[in-house]
């Protein structure tokens, strides 16, 4: 094995534990890093072949990759089989990553402490208004950070990303 090839293979199994962390499924975040590193689009079989999964887990993963918006379908000529390649742009990867965790995790928790501050909105008791108090500034602070996620995926990079390091340097 080449060093370049050494190199992705650990880099693959990093992204996949990584995506572990973040709560992407393992096989998910390995398939979308291998593609990602690779040159050329790859089909189905090489990708099991790559990451030794089965068929069904290699195209259930596919699947979410595309509805994610960090993979493509592409033709290649000459071949009937499906190809697929990632979206190598870092900037467009990490919008797309913004806006799918957030349709997935922030709006549900949005809708549920909204929901919990108002069915306690009208009792009475001292703990339910520190409950609902509680509830009204958890939602105030995940609606902002939600326009904030919103924002930044909407943005060119070329704006976002000095004015993000004049705030963080």
């Amino acid at each position: 094995m080449t060093e370049l090839e050494q190199a992705r293979e650990d880099f693959v199994r990093q992204w996949g534990a990584m995506g572990s962390a973040w709560g992407i499924n393992r096989t998910m975040a390995m398939i979308h890093a291998l593609l990602m590193t690779n040159p050329e689009p790859m089909n189905t079989d090489q990708i099991m072949e790559k990451i030794q999964i089965s068929r069904g887990n290699a195209n259930a993963n596919l699947r979410e990759l595309v509805g994610w918006g960090l993979l493509r379908p592409v033709a290649v000529m000459g071949e009937r089989k499906d190809y697929y390649e990632a979206e190598k742009d870092v900037w467009k990867m990490f919008c797309a990553i913004t806006r799918e965790r957030k349709r997935r995790e922030i709006e549900p928790a949005m809708a549920v402490i909204s929901d919990c501050a108002a069915r306690t909105d009208k009792l009475k008791t001292a703990e339910a208004k520190e409950f609902t108090k509680m509830m009204r500034d958890l939602g105030d602070f995940v609606a902002a950070a939600s326009t904030v996620m919103d924002r930044i995926s909407r943005s060119e990079r070329s704006k976002v990303v000095p004015a993000a390091l004049k705030l963080f340097g």
